[in-house]
């Protein structure tokens, strides 16, 4: 098969891919759209709310290894819908959550099949086609994780502020479906898996050029979510903004998030190392200089476009550095990576929280966000120098 059959032959199956990447990203960060509400809702404070996001992220990180062990000697479709299917009962339960503490319990609930997926899902979207496009198309699954930002984000945040977050937890719950029979449709069955060494796996894992990839992709997560975490508030404390006026910035990240993960792909087709450092850098200068452009709607516009264009950027480039660096166990260090990822996002938004309570301010979050991106690019500037 030549390489644009290849690539035309992975267009539906990547589709379904991000189908279901959509679904995750919506309930992933639709929350953090509806922090308000949500605390008022639980009768909480924006700060223990926070503590949500959190939460979701741990079981993310508990969830990826576990759940591709156990998932690795099934059919990798069969294994995509079951993860689903955990997705949309745990919406269901987000839904259902009579209070705080059920509520965390059913986040963690839902969590668990997001490393996995993505996991599974980039060494099926790698799969499909020949190795100059990897990056490329596992930046395409990812793009359903983008667009959720554009279209299903901003729409769970206007129905948890218009109708209830109860009921948005319901909607999202429905992405689900579709994307277990988007799935179901255009993935091939596909063979039973063997029974991995789980041992030898393990060990590849600790192999000190793969810890170093999941940590630029800890220290990067990190970064982006001390501001994303807190978008709203943020927001709300620098610009004075309107609920209409989160929402259209809420969009406006999901294009950036979409832009970045593009770019990022296509150029780390070519070099993942200046891919990487190029979009760490920007990362830190955006939200060095956010405090002071977010006085106004139009620099918070041009803050956060250039920020989300980068956060989203260095997804691609740490997913395939990770697979490449631990060759012998490609699906369990991409998911594990994906739960280093929502390691990440735990330190991002706990971070955000301290401080928040030690009374800085949002201004000191961002501050502290630009300098897990700068320690970021050290993990992977350094190892770089080395090799020369």
């Amino acid at each position: 098969m030549t390489s644009a059959s290849a690539v035309s032959h992975s267009r539906w199956p990547l589709l379904a891919l991000a189908v279901g990447a959509f679904g995750i990203g919506t309930t992933e960060f639709g929350p953090m759209g509806m922090l308000p509400t949500i605390a008022a809702g639980v009768d909480v404070s924006i700060a223990s709310a926070g503590m949500l996001i959190s939460a979701y992220a741990i079981g993310v990180m508990i969830g990826a290894p576990f759940m591709t062990l156990l998932l690795s000697h099934w059919p990798r479709r069969k294994a995509l819908i079951t993860l689903m299917s955990i997705f949309t009962v745990g919406n269901l339960l987000s839904a259902w959550a009579p209070d705080y503490a059920s509520l965390m319990v059913a986040r963690i609930i839902t969590s668990l099949n997001h490393g996995a997926f993505f996991g599974i899902g980039s060494v099926v979207a790698a799969s499909l086609v020949p190795r100059e496009k990897q990056a490329s198309a596992v930046a395409t699954m990812f793009l359903g994780l983008t667009i959720a930002n554009i279209g299903g984000v901003p729409v769970a945040t206007w129905l948890g502020q218009t109708i209830g977050w109860r009921e948005s937890f319901v909607a999202i719950s429905a992405l689900g479906l579709l994307a277990m029979t988007a799935l179901a449709l255009a993935l091939p069955q596909g063979s039973r898996g063997s029974m991995p060494n789980v041992r030898a796996e393990l060990r590849v894992l600790v192999q000190p050029t793969v810890l170093l990839a999941m940590a630029t992709t800890v220290l990067g997560s990190g970064a982006m979510f001390a501001l994303y975490t807190y978008i709203n508030p943020a927001l709300e404390t620098f610009t004075n903004a309107s609920p209409g006026f989160v929402t259209a910035m809420l969009v406006l990240t999901g294009v950036g998030f979409t832009i970045g993960n593009t770019l990022g792909g296509r150029w780390a087709d070519r070099s993942l190392v200046k891919t990487l450092l190029s979009f760490l850098s920007l990362i830190a200068i955006s939200m060095l200089a956010f405090p002071y452009l977010a006085q106004t709607h139009v620099g918070a516009a041009i803050a956060l476009l250039v920020w989300s264009i980068a956060a989203f950027g260095v997804v691609p480039p740490v997913q395939m550095r990770v697979m490449r660096a631990a060759s012998g166990a490609p699906g369990l260090a991409s998911s594990v990576n994906v739960g280093a990822f929502n390691c990440g996002n735990a330190i991002g938004a706990a971070v955000g929280s301290v401080i928040l309570k030690a009374g800085l301010g949002y201004a000191a979050v961002m501050w502290c966000g630009a300098g897990l991106a700068v320690l970021a690019c050290l993990t992977v500037a350094v190892p770089a120098l080395r090799k020369r």
